[in-house]
């Protein structure tokens, strides 16, 4: 099997510098894919990949390109669950893992909560990135990072 990928959902990511890091350590392929207004890089492993513009483009191609045991990092709550489905590990931006035991419950939050501001109920204001959230997010990588690399038998 070989080494995990990570894919990350790039488009509004505040955590693309920490996540580089974390894959330079591991010497794992780091794939930004985003809508455009991400430079190249010249790393052969960080791959910059730039989609037609669309609300789910992005999310497509990650879903289209992983496969199980990769890692995928994103804030989008179905494009966590679409990977889980495919096997891959899931990440939050703010170091929350998304799990198969955990995707039900973001998925009917995140319809309550888009429900609520529909009907005006709520402002849906989220909270703000915080200095422990990209802590939280760098050791909850790494973690995830190595688990996922020790399942490819190197």
């Amino acid at each position: 099997m070989p080494d995990p990928t990570i894919f990350v959902d790039a488009d509004a990511c505040p955590v693309k510098g920490e996540a580089m890091k974390v894959a330079e350590r591991l010497g794992l392929v780091v794939t930004l894919v985003s809508n455009g207004g991400i430079r190249p890089s010249r790393d052969p492993m960080i791959k910059v990949v730039v989609v037609p513009a669309g609300a789910d483009a992005a999310d497509d191609w990650i879903v289209d390109q992983a496969a199980p045991n990769d890692i995928v990092l994103t804030a989008d709550i179905p494009l966590a669950s679409r990977s889980i489905d495919k096997g891959c590990h899931v990440l939050g931006f703010s170091g929350k893992p998304f799990t198969p035991a955990s995707i039900g419950m973001a998925l009917a939050m995140r319809d309550l909560n888009q429900h609520l501001r529909e009907t005006g109920e709520s402002k849906g204001y989220n909270a703000g990135f915080t200095p422990a959230d990209r802590s939280a997010f760098l050791s909850a990588l790494d973690t995830l990072g190595r688990r996922a690399k020790s399942l490819t038998g190197k």
